[in-house]
């Protein structure tokens, strides 16, 4: 596992994906703690991470879109799953090398914090709570662009198809609204990431959600690797 992270996070580097991710995010993550926090003053940097919600939308899918349809592309994919390595080993490393590349973007929101303690002191647990509701959704969004990643050899097909599975699980509690049914609608909140995803960024820490954002990442990562392990043997 360790040399797949190694291999994969190398290849973020090696080709202009991993840059591009990393100055995207800085990129608007500055200019929203800039227009809203310096100029104005506010200490509060919750309103970077609400707005960083949608770029990370179309972030994760560029990040995640080439970790298995490259290899399939390139026809180098028999040679990963006849490797000496278990496939939960493979998908998991490939899954930690999208995720540590994200852990560097979401990184620069723990600086601005920073700079905020330079002046004023902010509410660190407001702070935390974002960087982990933020961390936690990335989490299950890389999963589920791995599994996408996964079913098709088009770079460009497994992005698309990542934004929309992520997008639907986003707004599928607006769905729920307009829906009569109690049963449904409860089973459509339950799974919505928005409605788990908030309570974080509101500084509260409930189990629930952690379990939430985990299960689906683990779901999604098994789903991966029995896509695999189908395509071993046929």
């Amino acid at each position: 596992m360790i040399a797949i992270l190694r291999r994969e996070l190398s290849a973020y580097f090696y080709s202009p994906i991993g840059y591009v991710c990393l100055a995207a995010f800085y990129v608007f993550a500055g200019l929203f703690f800039t227009s809203y926090n310096l100029v104005y003053g506010v200490a509060d940097i919750s309103y970077v991470f609400s707005s960083m919600f949608t770029i990370v939308l179309f972030l994760i899918p560029i990040l995640t879109m080439r970790l298995f349809s490259e290899d399939k592309k390139n026809r180098t994919e028999q040679a990963l799953l006849t490797a000496p390595i278990s496939l939960p080993g493979l998908v998991f490393g490939k899954f930690l090398a999208a995720l540590l590349v994200f852990v560097m973007s979401l990184s620069i929101t723990i600086v601005f914090g920073l700079i905020v303690n330079a002046f004023t002191a902010p509410n660190w647990q407001l702070i935390w709570g974002n960087f982990i509701a933020m961390l936690l959704l990335g989490m299950a969004m890389i999963s589920i662009g791995t599994l996408i990643s996964s079913l098709t050899e088009n770079q460009v097909i497994a992005a698309i198809g990542g934004f929309v599975v992520s997008l639907a699980l986003m707004v599928i509690d607006m769905l729920a609204s307009a829906i009569m049914n109690p049963i449904v609608t409860t089973v459509l909140q339950s799974i919505s990431f928005n409605r788990h995803y908030m309570s974080f960024s509101q500084g509260i820490f409930n189990l629930a959600d952690i379990f939430f954002f985990v299960a689906v990442t683990v779901i999604f990562l098994f789903l991966t690797v029995r896509v695999l392990e189908k395509r071993r043997w046929s």
